[in-house]
């Protein structure tokens, strides 16, 4: 989407100070339709500087991760939230973080196939993590509800379904930081 609205401003789309407000509101989106707000009144596709159309990231209706015996699969930072998300994992950590995820719809679905090692999911005040749909088999589950309010509205509803055999599944909220540590203070919700 930065691309989009930086080449568009290149192209004489936008002034400057457009294109400033435009990222700061691209930056700290939260859902796909506030991100298309950005680019409704610009070209269908401007072209990059190689000559490729450059558009906005879609969302994919299935997401599948596959992986055996081979370290971590993380998905952390600003990823677009699919509609469903099937996990078919044996021996390898899973993190999905879900603090700076764009939601692009209500209710994610997570189809989890996993056996052994940790599935953790690191939520943000909003995001609720239903764990009734997926079956334990020697596996511990911990649930950690953030500090912040608990009254925030639900913007996310994540629902696990499907068997986690061994290991452990972690719903918790981020880390605090050092400084926030040592000054009591509970985390920043975005």
């Amino acid at each position: 989407m930065v691309d989009v609205l930086r080449i568009a401003a290149g192209d004489g789309f936008l002034t400057a100070d457009e294109l400033d407000e435009r990222l700061e509101a691209a930056l700290s989106a939260r859902t796909l339709s506030e991100l298309a707000v950005l680019t409704a009144d610009l070209p269908a596709a401007s072209t990059a500087a190689d000559g490729t159309a450059a558009e906005a990231a879609e969302v994919k209706d299935v997401v599948r991760i596959e992986q055996v015996f081979s370290g971590t699969v993380e998905r952390t930072g600003r990823w677009v939230l699919p509609r469903r998300l099937e996990l078919a994992v044996t021996w390898c950590n899973v993190t999905l973080d879900f603090t700076e995820a764009v939601i692009t719809q209500d209710v994610l679905r997570i189809d989890v196939a996993m056996a052994g090692k940790s599935l953790t999911l690191i939520t943000r005040p909003g995001v609720e993590v239903d764990v009734d749909g997926l079956m334990l088999v020697h596996c511990k589950l911990r649930v950690r509800h953030p500090r912040t309010s608990l009254d925030a509205p639900t913007t996310l509803r994540v629902e696990l379904v499907g068997q986690k055999a061994h290991g452990k599944v972690v719903v918790r909220p981020p880390r605090r930081t050092f400084g926030q540590w040592l000054l009591r203070r509970p985390t920043s919700s975005g």
